[in-house]
C-alpha cells in the first residue's frame, strides 16, 4: 500500500515487505524495468526547484520512507508508516533473498572503480549465490554526454545482469533510472545513493541505537558536516513547515 505525503506516493510496507514484492516482480519478468526511490526532507526539499527530480520520485514503483523526518510526517498526518526503510536495508534484504534462491545476477553503477572492486570481492563472500555481472564507474560530473549515456546503457544491457543497484547521489541516480528505465533490460533497478560506501566500510553507518532512535544522522553530521549541513539546516525545516502547512490545510478541508 501506498500514501500519500506531501504530493508522493510512499510505500508503507517495512523493507521485507518491499523486498517480497520486488522479488516478485523479478520472477514475472516484467518487460518495462521497475525501479526504487527513496524520499527523505532532503530530496523533498530538492524537488521543489526541480522538477526533473521531482517527475523522477512520482514515476518510481517503489518510494520508500528513508528517514526519520517522513516517518513522523505519516504520523502528524495520520498515515500508517511507522518505520524507515533505508536503501541500505532494501540492498540487505534483496540481497539476502537472491541469494537464497540463487540464480540471479547483480549490475553495480556509480563510484570508484576501487570501492566497484570492493564490492565485488565483499558480494563473493557475503552472497556467493549472486552473481556479479558488472560494474560501471562513470565519470564525476555534473551532466554526460550522449555518447556516455549509452555507453553506460549498452554496459548493463550486455551484462544480462537482473537487478542494477545505481550508487551516484541523489538527484542525479534518480534522474538516471527515471531517463534510461525503458532501455534498461534489467528486472529491477534501484537508487541507493551512499550504499555502495556504507556496504564496503568507507563510510561508516551510525551505531544501531542511532539508526534505532531516528537519529542516524546525527554521527554522519558530526562526520561530514560541509557534505549534511544543508540537509540539517536548511532542508530539515523547509520539509516540517511543508508537513505542518498540510495539516493544517487538511483539518480546514475536514
Amino acid at each position: 500500500m501506498k500514501e500519500n505525503i506531501l504530493g508522493f506516493e510512499v510505500d508503507t510496507a517495512n523493507a521485507a515487505s518491499c523486498a517480497d514484492e520486488i522479488m516478485a516482480a523479478l520472477d514475472r519478468k516484467d518487460a518495462v524495468c521497475r525501479w526504487l526511490a527513496c524520499l527523505n526532507p532532503h530530496s523533498y526539499a530538492l524537488t521543489i526547484n526541480d522538477s526533473h527530480f521531482s517527475a523522477a520520485l512520482r514515476c518510481a514503483d517503489w518510494l520508500v520512507a528513508d528517514g526519520v523526518g517522513v516517518v513522523l510526517a505519516s504520523c502528524v498526518l495520520g498515515g500508517k508508516i511507522r518505520e524507515r526503510v533505508t536503501g541500505s536495508d532494501i540492498f540487505s534484504a534483496l540481497n539476502e533473498r537472491m541469494n537464497k534462491k540463487s540464480g540471479f545476477s547483480v549490475f553495480f553503477l556509480g563510484s570508484t572503480n576501487d570501492t566497484l572492486t570492493r564490492i565485488q570481492m565483499k558480494m563473493a563472500t557475503d552472497y556467493p549465490n549472486i552473481r556479479v555481472a558488472g560494474t560501471y564507474s562513470p565519470p564525476f560530473q555534473a551532466a554526460y554526454s550522449v555518447a556516455e549515456l549509452d555507453k553506460m546503457v549498452a554496459a548493463i544491457n550486455a551484462s544480462h545482469a537482473d537487478v542494477l543497484w545505481v550508487g551516484m547521489t541523489a538527484p542525479k541516480q534518480e534522474k538516471w533510472i527515471f531517463d534510461h528505465r525503458e532501455r534498461l533490460e534489467v528486472g529491477f533497478a534501484a537508487a541507493v545513493g551512499a550504499v555502495f560506501d556504507f556496504y564496503t566500510g568507507n563510510v561508516k553507518r551510525s551505531h544501531p541505537i542511532f539508526q534505532k532512535l531516528g537519529l542516524e544522522w546525527l554521527p554522519r553530521l558530526v562526520q561530514q558536516p560541509r557534505r549534511l549541513w544543508r540537509r540539517m539546516f536548511v532542508s530539515a525545516p523547509v520539509f516540517v513547515w511543508a508537513v505542518l502547512r498540510e495539516k493544517i490545510e487538511r483539518g480546514r478541508a475536514d
